[in-house]
């Protein structure tokens, strides 16, 4: 087990958080943090540390549901990868939900504003999980020179670094606090926020673990690598610089780490992608190609976001939830038919009406008995478009996960892996980056096709690899992992009618929203209370 798994039920007792409503002020009581037998010696300081890895997977003191981290949201809602899954895949071509909870409609709507819960709630969260670095840090750094210790502080000031990645992205402009403070702090450009996320990843190299040795579920090396990649590939897009031969050079560094794709067919279905996605991936190969995961137990870390919602959440119409080892289904998530025609060169069969039904590509697990690809409404109607079957609580062999009521999921689910750096190499190549070059781009690529044809029948010339094949591909082997809000504004698709998908700006079949649509609002209870903040365009 690895230290989240292990150290999760310890938690509670060494923090009791408590919430205020200025969260960019004060996201916690410091001192409720940093009791001092929570510093008392290195073990116990690991034990805080595992605190920062759960605000990522958790959301409160006790789990699913009591005594939660921040307030004003369902806690099982405020869960950082549901509300990045909210942000960054449901405001996309890439999926549509049908419930109608406050403020979730707008989002595949683009209609948002400055009180939406999702983009509020989304905000305290990374607010919080900055501010639980911070505590770390400083009370960490009293050990002196104890070299495990500072390879925790090495991991908690790429935590915060992953956290400012994320502000960055969803919201531009937004304080930079290095230190617990009651003080409102003032806001930094996002060239400043970039610039910050660069130096500190830079800087922590040389005390975090070397590639794969530190436990399962903490970072090492390769992860400070692989976010600087992500950092640099969206340089231009974020600050208008052209860092592409740097996002090459990193890439390439995590890509000849001891990380590797899988190619492991533990089930035997002829398929080594979906093992990526299993109850067990943890232990069945998968973990080979995970530089950096949330981490999950059906038993030992229960929350209601996760990869319990994404299993339970995918669920409806005639599909069997014991197939998918949870014991009932949301009816909520399903695919845009742009998603599902991302893998139109790959259908080998088609239904009456000439929809397609199965593909050669493993990549494209849909559920489609009873499914219809069009979308007619997307309110309570989870018949309309095709079900994802990506995501699982059942291991390599078929058994359901460690929750026998089937409520909650084990599968841990990557936040960066392998593959997006063949991705990332790929891209920063053909946008003309240093340092690399097309074949061997091209090679990667073909890599990860021949993972997911089971052979090279999928296999492509260098002359095919575009700027629009990689943005493609990203979607077919990356979909529903967070990414594609990122991917879409990088290639300035995101807003305009260049590029439209079903629903997109509230029309059945699509149009252009607003170019300040590329951001979020700061929350805007959180503009009130601190005049040194200003709020982004449009809102």
């Amino acid at each position: 087990m690895n230290i989240i798994k292990k150290l999760i039920l310890i938690v509670p007792a060494c923090f009791i958080v408590s919430c205020h409503a200025d969260l960019d002020q004060d996201p916690i009581d410091p001192d409720s943090f940093t009791e001092t037998n929570v510093f008392a010696d290195a073990q116990e300081a690991k034990s805080a540390l595992a605190k920062l890895y759960a605000s990522l997977a958790l959301t409160g003191q006790q789990g699913p549901a009591g005594q939660a981290d921040i307030t004003g949201i369902d806690e099982g809602t405020s869960q950082y990868t549901r509300m990045l899954y909210s942000l960054n895949e449901l405001t996309t071509d890439n999926a549509v939900v049908g419930w109608g909870d406050p403020g979730l409609p707008n989002l595949h709507a683009m209609s948002w504003g400055a009180s939406n819960d999702f983009s509020t709630g989304m905000y305290y969260r990374l607010a919080q999980e900055v501010s639980f670095c911070n505590s770390f840090i400083t009370n960490a750094q009293s050990f002196g020179d104890d070299p495990e210790v500072a390879a925790y502080i090495a991991e908690a000031r790429f935590l915060r670094a992953f956290a400012y990645y994320n502000l960055i992205d969803i919201y531009g402009n937004v304080p930079l606090v290095t230190q617990v403070s009651t003080v409102p702090p003032e806001q930094a450009s996002r060239k400043e926020i970039f610039d910050f996320i660069e130096a500190e990843l830079l800087d922590i190299q040389a005390n975090l673990k070397e590639s794969g040795a530190n436990e399962y579920g903490r970072v090492d090396k390769v992860a400070s690598w692989a976010l600087l990649s992500k950092l640099y590939l969206n340089a231009d897009s974020w600050v208008s610089e052209d860092r592409y031969s740097d996002a090459v050079e990193f890439s390439k560094m995590a890509i000849n780490s001891t990380y590797s794709i899988n190619t492991t067919d533990a089930n035997g279905n002829g398929s080594a992608y979906d093992e990526l996605f299993l109850a067990d991936n943890n232990s069945n190969g998968a973990q080979s190609e995970f530089i950096f995961t949330a981490n999950f137990d059906g038993n030992e870390s229960k929350t209601y976001g996760g990869t319990t919602f994404l299993v339970h959440a995918s669920i409806g119409g005639s599909m069997e939830a014991s197939e998918f080892g949870v014991n009932g289904g949301w009816e909520g998530l399903r695919a845009t038919k742009a998603l599902v025609n991302q893998f139109d060169y790959a259908v080998t069969q088609t239904d009456d009406d000439g929809n397609p039904v199965e593909w050669e590509d493993s990549r494209a697990m849909f559920y489609t008995d009873g499914q219809s690809l069009e979308i007619n409404t997307i309110a309570n109607t989870f018949t309309d478009g095709y079900a994802v079957t990506k995501f699982k609580n059942i291991d390599s062999e078929g058994n359901q996960g460690s929750d026998g009521g089937g409520d909650f999921v084990d599968t841990d689910l990557p936040l960066i892996r392998l593959a997006e750096m063949y991705l990332n190499y790929a891209e920063a190549v053909v946008r003309g980056g240093a340092g690399g070059d097309l074949a061997t781009a091209t090679g990667y690529i073909n890599e990860l096709r021949e993972r997911a044809f089971g052979d090279n029948s999928g296999n492509i010339n260098s002359s095919d690899l575009t700027l629009n094949f990689i943005l493609d591909e990203r979607a077919r082997e990356l979909y529903w992992e967070g990414q594609r809000r990122t991917d879409l504004i990088r290639y300035n698709l995101f807003t305009t009618g260049s590029y439209l998908w079903p629903f997109k700006g509230g029309t059945r079949s699509g149009t252009a929203v607003e170019d300040f649509r590329t951001l979020f609002p700061l929350p805007g209870n959180l503009i009130s209370v601190n005049p040194n903040l200003t709020q982004n365009t449009g809102y």
